[in-house]
């Protein structure tokens, strides 16, 4: 049964175009160019609302006055019906990878951009960029060529700290998507059957989500069967799922840009006594992180203590990595937590609590998303935190 849409309001998108504008002032940065692309668009979403397809897209936000959006040849129409941003500017920098040359199309330059909020652009000397690590040589030879005097400063922290403590109305996108990602495991709980392949039963949760809401998946879904289960980064294959070996589902749907995951791994029948102890022993250590966290306490703290209780419950050897990092936009976005963490946790910081165990033949995954609350953390997902063996 679909709810009522979740989604964040027009205003909340000036409020971040404020925010920004506040920091360049503090930092004595003219502007702020950000960069997005179809597969990394979360800086540009967060503030225009526009996710690109297939051409990547910048907005440029100044000191003072109207933020722009930067959309390549094809994405004009596209980008005015969706932009909570009004004023968009065509760039052939940002046209898709394949370069189409558009004769005959009008495009602007960046030397267009920058005299749309000052007339002489010599005047322009510090610019911000984000989205650094993604940004193509294209744009970034074209910036230096428009402004060969200018200084280009790495600013991804601005909007990774605006980021990081989110509103009521993105808790509110991320508790949805984390919902109906509970609707696509139940469907697939429901229906798995051994012979299935492991796609197969993705189109299952594809299936329910978009029933039920989504607007897309919130990243690749993991059905990760026997050996492939020990993948931490993997796509599903065609290999068909047997019975008594380990299915790792990691299940998540986006709504309003907002995306989730629940991790649960299952099993059709018994588990094999060696593969239920390391489950067994990764949900203690799931529901053991949460109690680690809260505001005021240092990420290192909780990362630590993780660390402390895999070693007691020897199962250290079996980690790749530390106990949690950020979600919102993107499944996985900064903050991490780990030993190097330098701050402290926040009221309305959300993470995923991301406990990932492996052997040479198996792996396994528990995870959930939470909100940093006063007192501890508010789970989105509470579901099926118990060994999963379905009579199949």
């Amino acid at each position: 049964m679909l709810s009522a849409r979740k989604e964040i309001p027009e205003w909340e998108f000036r409020e971040r175009i404020k925010r920004v504008q506040k920091e360049l002032n503090a930092r004595n940065l003219d502007a702020l160019l950000v960069h997005s692309n179809e597969a990394e668009f979360a800086n540009v979403r967060y503030l225009a609302d526009y996710w690109p397809a297939f051409e990547s897209a910048g907005v440029v936000v100044p000191r003072d006055g109207e933020a722009i959006l930067l959309v390549g040849p094809e994405s004009e129409e596209y980008a005015r019906d969706r932009s909570k941003i009004k004023k968009i500017m065509k760039l052939r920098e940002y046209r898709e990878s394949a370069e189409p040359e558009y004769p005959g199309v009008k495009v602007h330059s960046f030397k267009d951009v920058f005299k749309e909020f000052v007339g002489d652009i010599r005047k322009i000397r510090r610019i911000g960029i984000v989205g650094y690590a993604i940004m193509p040589i294209s744009v970034y030879e074209s910036l230096k060529k428009t402004l060969p005097e200018a200084e280009f400063v790495k600013a991804d922290d601005i909007l990774r700290n605006l980021r990081a403590v989110k509103s009521e109305n993105e808790i509110a996108c991320l508790k949805e998507a984390s919902r109906i990602s509970e609707i696509a495991i139940e469907r697939i709980l429901e229906e798995i059957r051994p012979g299935m392949t492991e796609l197969q039963v993705v189109g299952i949760a594809q299936r329910a989500m978009y029933e039920n809401g989504a607007e897309y998946e919130g990243h690749p879904l993991y059905v990760l069967s026997g050996k492939n289960s020990r993948h931490a980064i993997s796509r599903p294959t065609h290999k068909k799922i047997q019975k008594g070996e380990i299915i790792q589902l990691n299940i998540g749907a986006r709504v309003a840009g907002y995306s989730s995951s629940i991790g649960r791994p299952i099993c059709l029948g018994k588990m094999p006594s060696e593969v239920k102890r390391l489950v067994e022993a990764g949900l203690e250590l799931h529901i053991e992180t949460k109690t680690f966290m809260k505001a005021g306490i240092p990420a290192k703290e909780v990362a630590g203590n993780f660390l402390k209780r895999a070693e007691e419950k020897g199962v250290r050897h079996n980690l790749l990595y530390g106990p949690c990092h950020g979600i919102g936009l993107m499944e996985c976005e900064p903050p991490w937590i780990e030993l190097t963490s330098e701050y402290d946790l926040k009221e309305n910081m959300t993470f995923q609590v991301d406990t990932f165990l492996y052997t040479k033949d198996f792996g396994l995954r528990w995870e959930d998303g939470v909100r940093v609350t006063k007192d501890g953390v508010e789970t989105f997902s509470t579901k099926w935190e118990e060994v999963l063996e379905l009579n199949r």
